[in-house]
This record gives C-alpha cells, sequence and structure tokens, in this order.
C-alpha cells in the first residue's frame, strides 16, 4: 500500500551518525519540514549501521558505499575533513607550521576505532594508540573534547568552520574525503516520500 501512495506525507526514519545527526541534518530536515509539511522525521543518531532489510531505518546517510544486497545506493557527495583545534588550546600551545611542530602537539584520537592511527600511517606518520593523549569512540564527544582544549583532532570542514570556539590548522594537509552515500532498501524506491 505504501508503494502505491502518490502522497507526499507519512513517515521517513532516517538513520546516520551521531556526528552527522548532530551537525549536519537538522537544519536539512528544517528546510524539508517546510518544504513538505505532511512528511513526519524519525531521526535516529547512531554509529551503529542500521540493519536497512529489516527496516530500522528507511534511508541511511552513510560516510561509506553500503554493500548490503536488495539496497539502492547513491552517492550524494564528499565531505572535505580538516584539523582543528580549540582556540585556546592554540593559544596556549602555538599553532604548527611545520610537521615537526604539528607532532610535537596534544592530539585527540579514537579508543578503539583505528581511521585515525591509519590515516596517520598512510600519511607517512607511524604512530600508534598511545600517541593520543585522550580517545573516545563517540563523534559527538570527540569533537566536544577538541573544543575544550584537549588537542588537536579532525573534523568535517563543513560543520566544525562554522564553530567560532575552532580554528583550522595546518589546512594544506591532505586528508582523503568522506564519501557521502544514501541507501534505502529497494521498497522504498516505488515509494513517493
Amino acid at each position: 500500500a505504501a508503494g502505491e501512495d502518490e502522497g507526499i506525507s507519512g513517515t521517513v526514519r532516517i538513520s546516520a551518525s551521531l556526528f552527522v545527526s548532530h551537525h549536519i541534518l537538522p537544519p536539512i530536515i528544517a528546510g524539508l519540514r517546510q518544504t513538505h509539511p505532511d512528511i513526519q522525521i524519525e531521526l535516529h543518531p547512531s554509529n551503529a549501521t542500521e540493519n536497512l532489510l529489516f527496516r530500522e531505518a528507511d534511508i541511511a546517510v552513510r560516510m561509506y558505499r553500503p554493500r548490503q544486497l536488495d539496497m539502492v545506493t547513491k552517492r550524494v557527495g564528499s565531505v572535505t575533513l580538516g584539523m582543528f583545534g580549540a582556540a585556546s588550546y592554540l593559544d596556549r600551545r602555538g599553532r604548527p607550521t611545520t610537521e615537526d611542530e604539528l607532532l610535537r602537539h596534544d592530539f585527540v584520537g579514537y579508543d578503539r576505532a583505528d581511521e585515525i592511527i591509519r590515516g596517520f600511517r598512510e600519511a607517512g606518520w607511524n604512530v600508534d594508540r598511545s600517541f593520543f593523549g585522550t580517545r573516545c569512540d563517540n563523534h559527538t564527544v570527540y569533537w566536544e573534547l577538541v573544543r575544550a582544549g584537549c588537542g588537536l583532532g579532525f573534523s568535517q570542514v563543513l560543520a566544525s568552520g562554522r564553530d567560532d570556539t575552532v580554528e583550522q590548522v595546518y589546512p594544506h594537509l591532505a586528508i582523503p574525503p568522506l564519501e557521502v552515500w544514501l541507501t534505502a532498501h529497494e521498497a522504498v524506491r516505488r515509494t513517493p516520500r
């Protein structure tokens, strides 16, 4: 019945990472609600991969290309990443202009996830978990640790560039962008909403 519904109304459940749900999606959802007031949005912030096959969400916003069968995926763009530090931290420790200065700074890293360590190693800097004086896997809390001045950290330039408490440092550092994918169950393809 939902597939035959031609109206742009009903409930859509969106799953996205904590960071994207907190910093990126609210103005997008506000605009969507203004344009389509009959659509109700359920936002499920989670870093866990929601299983769209069991309809735990209608649409998932992912920073990687999902590989589940019976899914429709569409790349909708990419997100530029940068390195940031709290202005208070940078006033205290200085603003790095060379790699040597950069590597003498404190860094906020992930606790169990290894994406940042792999990124450092791909850039030619052989670091391990102990390199990061502060560690947290929750992306929203991770960002608050950077904002509080625990050290330098990584974030999306679009979201973090709007934050007056932080500054982007070493902007010429080549950090691969994150691809952004929308994913939905094949059955949702024919549902107008």
